[in-house]
């Protein structure tokens, strides 16, 4: 439907309707119903407790930050998409809510000392080995956390990590289940092997045209051209709308910034925080005795403050300009003395006591220090704002043109050509997951449309569309021929090194040992005893197959081979497998072992655990 639109009818009287039944639905139930579902309340309900859209935004972009930081470049930007986030995000967060009623059920309980003492002992928020309250404010606003939120999750993660550790910490091993375990984990096997190289049947193959001809025929899709497209596109970039400045704008920029940087003092400030409770009120007249008796202010912060991650540092909060702290407190900063501790500050945090330990007044740097810098500001300004206006026309003449051309031509932009690009491309623009797929999507290469206006960063845009497509050939035979060399001589050869691997099979099954057989023929062989599962020493395809095989019967051994990726075979004798002992195991082996088992153990008591409470749970998703 949304085709016929595009194709038929944007300007008719269709679209018409169209655009008024969309007008009278937000005239009637609002845009909020469209956009947001409506009633503005929750997304889910766990056990009558609400999840909010906040929430939901929150662990969304978290996830995507995460995806971000893993990725890097490599992110595909569709992994980014909102509604594929949410649903994942949602189901953690009903999880979350879910283990944290369980905590409250049980009284599991995290005191605002430890949540304190594990933030200043945060390597993160350390500089010299101390805890650092500016970087902790930074790291926080980079991460979209104010330091109530942040305290807050923490304590949840503290409370779901003592709650989860002691549900999988109340599983362990019975000495049975260890010697079972020891049977399989210890389990070693006695293996000698000859290595028969594939070099030694590698000959200069004389292939006739025949057979040529023959194998070109039977294994043609080996030789099929790979599917490629030629692209027209227009790429937009913020260097590309750069202009020169005038230096008039780079003087009334200087003077703003001079103008707020002399008005701007800064304060260091230091505080002691009560918390609403029950001895709030005698824990402040203790710290102002302690005061005004002549004690330090950074030894009674250390005492007495239930902001353990300032009181780390003397009660140290960094420097503030006037907008770092609620507004009761920037109040009282503003007209405190260095020096001089202030009146009790009430705010929602609790009752402060605070301290001005140093003030910088503003100091404007001269022009010439900040001229590059503020040129460049300016530039990057006014040429992002021409970019969007770019990118909004180009969005609007480009969604019905017949082709790239004609927006190009009325806005003056160049249309480029990109040929023979390859689905899952590896250099070059469209190696760009987004572009790749946009390139070969059924609404651009089936339907012939120009794309989307793509935005790859906030200073990079793109569009595109198929000039055309080239499917997948059959390369002519001449341009073939010599990989077809290639491939017979490597297939003689692997079926040659092959049938000397039957050989050898047979002569080992009639009782040849290998040590015999190696020396026979000329190649080399080599024996490992006792070699457990995680060996080194055996080749890694002769290790794993030789696991495979049954135990063989006493006094018997069981042969089998195994091709290398570079074809090379190697024939193995399994003589003898030992099963595994716990009490025979060292003392190292066995509690590694004891930590597997208990680890393992302990996840699956935790997913059934987790899963029993959604099993009761009364969950609504809204």
């Amino acid at each position: 439907m949304l085709q016929d639109i595009r194709q038929n009818v944007v300007k008719g009287p269709v679209a018409k309707v169209v655009i008024w039944l969309i007008v009278i639905s937000f005239a009637a139930f609002g845009i909020e119903s469209i956009l947001v579902g409506g009633s503005g309340g929750g997304v889910a309900e766990v056990n009558g407790e609400e999840i909010s859209p906040m929430e939901l935004q929150q662990a969304v972009t978290t996830q995507k930050r995460r995806l971000i930081s893993m990725l890097g470049d490599q992110l595909d930007p569709a992994l980014l998409d909102d509604e594929r986030l949410g649903s994942q995000a949602l189901q953690g967060l009903i999880n979350r809510k879910l283990l944290m009623q369980a905590a409250g059920d049980m009284g599991v309980v995290i005191s605002e000392r430890g949540i304190g003492q594990v933030i200043a002992g945060m390597e993160d928020f350390q500089e010299g080995g101390q805890f650092s309250p500016e970087l902790y404010k930074a790291l926080l606003a980079d991460s979209g956390y104010t330091p109530a939120l942040f305290k807050q999750i923490l304590r949840e993660d503290l409370a779901l990590n003592q709650l989860r550790s002691g549900i999988s910490g109340s599983e362990f091993a019975t000495p049975l289940e260890l010697e079972l375990n020891a049977r399989v984990t210890g389990e070693q096997r006695d293996v000698r092997y000859v290595t028969i190289p594939i070099d030694n049947f590698r000959q200069p193959a004389e292939v006739s045209d025949a057979d040529i001809e023959q194998y070109y025929r039977d294994n043609q899709s080996r030789f099929l051209t790979e599917e490629s497209v030629d692209l027209d596109y227009i790429e937009l970039n913020l260097e590309d709308f750069f202009q020169p400045v005038d230096e008039k704008l780079i003087l009334e920029a200087y003077e703003l910034e001079r103008d707020s940087v002399e008005n701007l003092t800064e304060s260091r400030v230091s505080h002691i925080l009560f918390e609403p409770g029950e001895d709030q009120e005698a824990k402040l007249e203790e710290a102002q005795a302690l005061l005004a008796g002549g004690a330090e202010f950074a030894e009674v912060a250390g005492k007495l403050s239930d902001d353990f991650g300032a009181a780390a540092s003397g009660g140290d909060l960094g420097y503030t300009t006037g907008d770092a702290f609620p507004a009761e407190m920037e109040q009282a900063i503003a007209g405190l003395e260095p020096g001089v501790v202030s009146s009790p500050v009430e705010t929602d945090a609790g009752i402060h006591l605070l301290l001005v330990t140093d003030r910088k007044e503003g100091q404007a740097p001269e022009l010439d220090e900040v001229r590059d810098r503020l040129q460049d500001e300016i530039q990057r300004s006014e040429a992002r704002v021409a970019l969007l206006r770019t990118v909004e026309e180009l969005k609007d003449l480009s969604f019905n043109a017949d082709d790239l051309h004609g927006p190009a031509g009325q806005m003056e932009l160049l249309v480029e050509r990109a040929e023979r690009v390859k689905r899952m491309a590896d250099e070059g623009l469209f190696a760009n997951p987004t572009l790749n797929s946009l390139a070969f999507s059924e609404d651009v290469l089936e339907a012939g449309h120009n794309s989307d206006v793509v935005e790859l960063s906030e200073s990079h845009f793109v569009v595109l569309r198929v000039h055309s497509h080239h499917e997948p050939e059959i390369k002519p035979l001449e341009t073939v021929r010599s990989e077809i060399v290639r491939q017979i001589s490597e297939e003689t050869a692997r079926n040659a090194v092959t049938l000397e691997a039957e050989r050898a099979l047979v002569e080992l099954r009639g009782g040849v040992g290998v040590e015999q057989f190696a020396s026979d023929n000329g190649y080399q062989w080599q024996v490992e005893i006792g070699a457990g599962r995680n060996n080194t020493m055996l080749p890694q395809p002769v290790l794993r197959r030789a696991f495979e095989l049954p135990a063989p019967e006493s006094g018997a051994s069981l042969a089998d081979y195994v091709m290398t990726p570079a074809g090379d075979i190697m024939v193995f004798e399994l003589a003898r497998v030992t099963i595994g002992e716990f009490e025979s195991m060292p003392e190292e082996q066995r509690e590694a072992l004891k930590n597997q088992v208990g680890v393992e153990y302990g996840s699956m008591v935790d997913t059934e655990f987790q899963q029993g409470l959604r099993d009761e749970a009364d969950i609504t998703v809204l």
